[in-house]
């Protein structure tokens, strides 16, 4: 099966990353109209969910307008695994370089986490498409500043602590991207099938980062 592209287009129109962990296929399929509608195009599905497989192959088919993407890709084994389901993007915790130089190589995005400046630089060197700074919430808003200043070719996004409260100062901060997993996928309005709520929780943090959105 040939995947589909990645569209930096949908991503530009709201550049965060939204992920789930740990739901199963019928849970992801529950939520993702309401992150559609909020305007929201670009999800990942961490590889040690349950059904992650299934749950990309179906997203994949079923909503076009979607990027999809696999993460916690740590080995070839996982890059396989999430490639043959459809992934569009990988998204890993660490640097592997045989994994980021066969996504390079096949043209498929990338985000490898990195956390001192000379993994940043490492993954960026290796042809990352952009550097998950993993986990953002240690190192906050002023290490991304700090990183830019010599290093600004560098497309950094930061995960792991980004919230509605500080999403628009990791921005500011010259991130081109966020990736949110609890912070973004409220697990109370989830349980109790809230959605309505949640899609003004999507709406609110969409609107956040509106003057860094190129529409």
């Amino acid at each position: 099966m040939q995947n589909k592209i990645f569209s930096w287009d949908k991503y530009n129109q709201n550049p965060i990353v939204g992920i789930l962990r740990g739901l199963n296929t019928e849970e992801v399929l529950q939520l993702i109209p309401s992150y559609i509608k909020s305007g929201f195009y670009t999800i990942e599905i961490t590889m040690n969910s349950p059904e992650v497989a299934q749950t990309i192959a179906t997203l994949a088919k079923e909503y076009p307008e979607l990027n999809v993407g696999a993460g916690t890709v740590c080995t070839m084994q996982d890059l396989t695994k999430a490639l043959e389901a459809g992934s569009q993007f990988i998204v890993t915790p660490i640097i592997d370089e045989e994994v980021i130089k066969h996504c390079v190589a096949n043209k498929i995005p990338i985000f490898p986490g990195a956390y001192t400046p000379s993994e940043i630089y490492k993954a960026w060197s290796l042809g990352a498409s952009a550097v998950k700074v993993f986990p953002a919430t240690q190192l906050g808003i002023q290490y991304i500043k700090d990183v830019l200043a010599p290093l600004n070719e560098i497309k950094l996004l930061p995960t792991g602590g980004v919230s509605v409260d500080n999403i628009k100062s990791f921005f500011e901060a010259g991130a081109v991207g966020a990736g949110m997993a609890s912070s973004l996928f409220d697990k109370k309005m989830i349980r109790e099938g809230n959605y309505a709520d949640l899609e003004k929780h999507f709406a609110k943090m969409k609107n956040e980062i509106k003057d860094f959105i190129k529409e």
